[in-house]
């Protein structure tokens, strides 16, 4: 029977989420701007000003507001697949029949605009460092599939991939990069902002990003032309004529001048979100660094995270036994030991959010028959392998040890020594 982790001690009066919108203020006078002015739609001032601001904050020369993190994804790859293959015929996509390197431990929203195109995504495993794509499995996918000209790879939960490496293998096989900065905005890689590594990237701004406009995403890139077919094709892809002329297809994909207000308000304080949730990391790392667990990695000589959401995962020798269906978790609990079932349990007790590691997308049942590859070969044909200690499948690992924690920058110091409280008590 697992612990009551009630006893002795109160619920949190309110519920501390993993990560939930933090307002100011400012946000309301542009809503309500835009209230005033009618400018309800998809032009107005606040568009104008978050494209202008989100430009020169990242280091981008252009930038297309849209409603949603994966619209923004999704013509990305329209602008990619016609770069690399052509106009495609109208109905099919410009990835059609072409596979497609992406980021394995993602959320799918990563990947699924790939299959939008028509394209097939083909996974590549997670390296530990960072827990990012691996560049050595990488350059082993482009042995295997040597035609492949499209890699998308993600940031995961604000921390930079090993983007130098990333970038010499695509640039030694002629592929082309898009970047999924969606979870990393602010963050940085040698000094350079997340957002400007590939030829076409892609931020959000969701309701539980780091900053929000409660939805919303940016198309980000240095190309004029393809900023302007992405404003187009955004807006149904009217053409410059005096009636409703289409001769490319179109979509419902730009942001409103009210989303924009919201957005327009956050974007001041995003250095001070990142700073709060930098020392909610380090409160995590320093209340917890006597368990056998280690808090999400990063490579501190070259990248700053912007620290999104705090992360652990726990030793391989401290792990009591747990095991996942495709919709439940079981756990047998081990004294001196626990697993992230258990914990996430303990924590839900006294009303605070958690959540498991992404689940990696080459075992999400709409992907299985997908190619995976590690740094060993075909991931698929080594399933629960190790190689000199360590899982060939690094991602299952880490989402098997790892867990997502209640990493709000509302919640207070006293909250999160509880949930460090907890936590530590998992491992009696």
């Amino acid at each position: 029977m697992a612990f009551d982790f009630t006893i002795n001690s109160e619920s949190f009066e309110k519920k501390v989420w993993l990560s939930s919108p933090t307002m100011h203020g400012e946000e309301l006078e542009y809503v309500t701007e835009a209230y005033k002015t009618n400018w309800m739609s998809t032009v107005g001032e606040n568009i104008n000003q978050i494209e202008a601001s989100i430009s020169e904050k990242i280091g981008c020369k252009y930038s297309v507001a849209l409603s949603a993190g994966t619209a923004a994804l999704h013509l990305a790859m329209k602008l990619a697949g016609q770069d690399l293959y052509g106009q495609p015929k109208v109905g099919h996509g410009s990835l059609e029949g072409h596979k497609v390197f992406c980021s394995d431990m993602t959320f799918d929203a990563t990947v699924n605009p790939v299959v939008y195109e028509g394209g097939e995504p083909v996974f590549i495993d997670t390296e530990p460092d960072t827990w990012n794509m691996d560049p050595v499995a990488l350059e082993k996918a482009f042995g295997i599939y040597p035609e492949v000209r499209l890699v998308v790879m993600a940031h995961l939960y604000g921390t930079p991939g090993k983007i130098d490496e990333l970038k010499a293998v695509c640039d030694k096989h002629g592929a082309m990069i898009i970047e999924d900065a969606a979870e990393s905005l602010g963050a940085s890689y040698k000094g350079r902002q997340t957002g400007v590594f590939g030829k076409y990237n892609c931020i959000s701004f969701n309701g539980n990003k780091i900053i929000t406009g409660s939805a919303g995403g940016m198309l980000l890139t240095d190309s004029e032309e393809a900023a302007n077919k992405v404003r187009k094709w955004s807006t149904q892809a009217r053409e410059a004529a005096p009636w409703y002329q289409h001769e490319e297809l179109g979509y419902n994909y730009r942001m409103s001048n009210v989303i924009a207000g919201v957005v327009r308000g956050q974007i001041p304080y995003l250095e001070e979100h990142i700073a709060q949730k930098k020392a909610i990391y380090e409160r995590y790392k320093e209340g917890l660094k006597d368990l056998p667990v280690k808090m999400n990695p990063y490579d501190e000589a070259n990248s700053e995270p912007n620290f999104w959401l705090s992360c652990l995962i726990i030793d391989e020798d401290a792990m009591c036994r747990q095991v996942r269906s495709e919709n439940e978790p079981l756990f047998i609990p081990e004294k001196g030991k626990s697993c992230p079932t258990e914990i996430l349990d303990a924590i839900a007790s006294i009303n605070a959010e958690g959540r498991p590691i992404w689940k990696p997308m080459h075992m999400q049942p709409i992907y299985r028959l997908n190619g995976f590859i590690t740094r060993s070969g075909n991931g698929r044909a080594m399933t629960n392998a190790y190689i000199d200690g360590r899982s060939v499948d690094v991602g299952m690992d880490i989402f098997n040890r790892g867990l997502c924690l209640p990493s709000d920058n509302k919640m207070t110091p006293e909250q999160q020594d509880r949930v460090i409280e907890i936590i530590h008590r998992c491992f009696l």
